[in-house]
């Protein structure tokens, strides 16, 4: 992806999640040079992973094939080790009308999806075999806000504004927003998208930028060459 349109996507993002009442927190206003400027009381922030981040998973076609995210808290993954201290996360996303997040499972991360606003957010289910890959022929069960659902292999979930579904490690998922732009919330257990993301084909959780001009704001995937 070209900064260009990394920036652009994420000044569009902003004034959706300013039309829906949502706040982000300082950090998210901080430029590339404040943010150097500020890293060491930063630390948490940068070692956590928080904040923009704006994929198109290597394909080149953000539109067709593509999320924004941004995260707000994740936990440490050895308070989730020890079955104590801070292990939840929370993101933002926005899935545009019609543009895919691909069909994929976590191995540790439970969650929450939340349709925060917008249009409809659709969500096309498949369960796992017995060694937790894709199985086309297996469905299960999901909560939606709190009531057992179960489906049928490749069954399409909609959630209106205010609605979730709750996914367990081992639910393949894939989703888009039907109708138009959806914000969505996310909220986990401890995020680690560099390990905990199995999709079915092989992708790449990260976009490669090509810098063709400077960035507004960082990345999380721009943290390590950025900040060290």
């Amino acid at each position: 992806m070209k900064r260009s349109q990394i920036n652009r996507i994420i000044a569009e993002a902003g004034e959706m999640i300013r039309q829906f009442g949502f706040a982000l927190p300082p950090f998210a206003a901080w430029t590339p040079q404040e943010f150097r400027a500020r890293a060491p009381e930063a630390r948490g922030v940068i070692e956590a992973g928080l904040g923009w981040d704006v994929t198109d998973y290597g394909q080149g076609d953000f539109d067709r094939l593509g999320l924004f995210l941004f995260t707000l808290r994740n936990g440490r993954q050895a308070d989730l080790r020890a079955a104590g201290g801070m292990c939840y996360a929370e993101k933002l996303l926005i899935s545009r009308r019609d543009q895919i997040s691909p069909m994929h499972r976590h191995m540790i991360k439970a969650e929450d999806i939340i349709n925060r606003g917008g249009a409809t957010l659709a969500i096309e289910l498949f369960g796992s075999n017995a060694e937790g890959n894709f199985d086309e022929t297996a469905g299960g069960t999901v909560f939606c806000d709190g009531v057992p659902r179960a489906f049928a292999p490749g069954e399409v979930i909609r959630l209106a504004p205010g609605e979730s579904v709750t996914l367990m490690p081992g639910d393949w998922h894939a989703f888009w927003g039907e109708g138009g732009d959806v914000l969505i919330g996310e909220v986990s257990t401890v995020n680690d998208d560099t390990t905990d993301n199995l999709f079915r084909e092989p992708l790449g959780r990260f976009a490669e930028v090509e810098e063709d001009e400077a960035p507004d704001r960082l990345l999380v995937s721009d943290y390590a060459r950025w900040l060290g």
